[in-house]
């Protein structure tokens, strides 16, 4: 017999031969007529099929009427159309086989709306909710549509190392990798670490970003793209924050900023595209139950042409405002999310790219324009979020590298090999950032970030 998934079964004509499908109750109702009602779920999509359980099946008195939620079975029979109300088919089963019971009393997850907070404290089950199942889903699209949009560009795929001795932000927020023993040496009253003594025989750390190296792999293959796991100890317990987070980093030699922005634009546009095309159910979901209106704002980024402007103008444009805005909004100060959102709902009523930024706010690989008081860096920024994507063309000429590094307290040995790129056939090349998490959170409607990645990491959680 085929065991088919229940996005499937829901799209079966009534009168399809016999199949099996296989999920989670949801619910279970237990007519007086001496049969059963059981809805359930696989994951697969947003709506529960429905299964009709008669009182001759075998089990009927002995398994089925003892299901509750939580509880998993395996149901086979043909698929009907539905005498009741809410969906087209139904399954009416011939046989029914419990592979799993749950407790109904201390099952978490009851016939009601739980609060996030709530699920947080249960993310090994909170899949099995709507709003995460569907969370999941968008995440899987999104993923697969990133890997579509760069291999049809001919961007070759690259593993960078999570293991690393630099600090590409130069935020100084890492997490450090040490095999040393730290309690040991505690205990006897340590008076400092030698490093030479530990795994890799130097200080090292969880990656921030895989920038630097996907900007080698750029410097031989032409344009590669990462999409993995980055990690900051920043000790931040907002919205906006997770200690573990995944990024999208495509680097592209022979690329200038405009190119930069072109291919940052086409790509938000892509993924966007793919969820109001091939997720409508989980965004109709979102849109109604989550953020009222994140469809019509997904479909406006997709219908506009993004608005560029250097942040001489962002700056005049945020000074001439009524606005009285939290921070500075001075020449030289960095954009804050309450002025990205300004100029994307207010300013212009939609997605804005915002290019050469103070060379004194941004880091050192970025390129240096003439005069030295900006380099090409821009932002990406859209409706209800502020920025989404960052990046820039990097400095690719020794010499204004060398000084940038000096300027910057960066020091060159340690970064040797970066400086080799451009002692070794160099060529101008771009790339940017995406945060995986802020984009899921941005097209979901999602507030806050911990709710967007299936397991957490922030400051003093890691329970999972």
């Amino acid at each position: 017999m085929e065991t088919i998934l229940v996005r499937e079964a829901l799209r079966r004509p009534p009168g399809s031969p016999a199949v099996r499908v296989q999920g989670w109750v949801r619910t279970k109702r237990d007519s007086k007529a001496g049969f059963s009602f059981i809805e359930i779920n696989d994951g697969s999509c947003l709506a529960g099929l429905q299964i009709v359980a008669e009182g001759g099946l075998e089990n009927y008195a002995s398994e089925v009427l003892g299901l509750g939620t939580g509880c998993s079975i395996s149901a086979e029979g043909p698929i009907v159309a539905s005498q009741g109300r809410g969906q087209a088919v139904e399954l009416r089963a011939e046989r029914i086989q419990v592979l799993g019971l749950a407790d109904a009393e201390a099952y978490p997850l009851q016939k009601k709306r739980h609060s996030f907070e709530f699920l947080r404290r249960i993310a090994h089950l909170r899949a099995r909710t709507n709003t995460f199942g569907a969370v999941c889903r968008v995440r899987n699209l999104l993923s697969r549509t990133v890997h579509d949009f760069f291999q049809e560009r001919d961007f070759y795929y690259v593993h960078t190392p999570l293991i690393t001795p630099m600090d590409c932000e130069g935020a100084g927020e890492l997490f450090r990798v040490t095999t040393l023993d730290l309690e040991g040496l505690a205990a006897r009253g340590h008076g400092g670490l030698d490093f030479a003594e530990d795994f890799f025989g130097r200080p090292t750390y969880l990656t921030v970003s895989g920038q630097l190296e996907a900007e080698a792999l750029a410097c031989a293959l032409g344009r590669v793209y990462t999409f993995g796991p980055t990690f900051r100890a920043e000790n931040s317990n907002t919205a906006r924050h997770l200690s573990e987070f995944w990024m999208v980093e495509p680097e592209a030699a022979f690329y200038d900023l405009d190119q930069d922005m072109d291919l940052a634009e086409g790509f938000l546009k892509r993924l966007i595209g793919a969820l109001l095309s091939q997720a409508q159910e989980d965004m109709a979901f979102f849109d109604q139950r989550i953020q009222p209106g994140i469809v019509d704002t997904l479909k406006q980024i997709l219908e506009s042409d993004f608005r560029r402007i250097p942040y001489d103008e962002a700056i005049r444009l945020l000074e001439a405002s009524s606005r009285s805005f939290e921070y500075p909004t001075a020449w030289g100060h960095d954009l804050q999310t309450e002025h990205e959102r300004y100029l994307t709902e207010e300013v212009f009523q939609g997605p804005v790219i915002v290019y050469n930024y103070p060379s004194r706010i941004k880091p050192f690989y970025m390129y240096v324009n003439d005069g030295g008081e900006t380099v090409r860096a821009m932002d990406v920024l859209v409706p209800r979020t502020g920025e989404l994507i960052g990046g820039s063309q990097r400095e690719h000429r020794f010499e204004v590298l060398e000084e940038r590094m000096e300027e910057k307290g960066v020091d060159p040995e340690a970064y040797g090999w970066y400086l080799d790129l451009r002692r070794f056939g160099s060529v101008p090349h771009a790339g940017f950032g995406l945060g995986f998490e802020r984009l899921v959170q941005f097209v979901t409607g999602m507030t806050n970030i911990r709710d967007v990645i299936p397991f957490p990491r922030t400051p003093k959680s890691a329970e999972f």
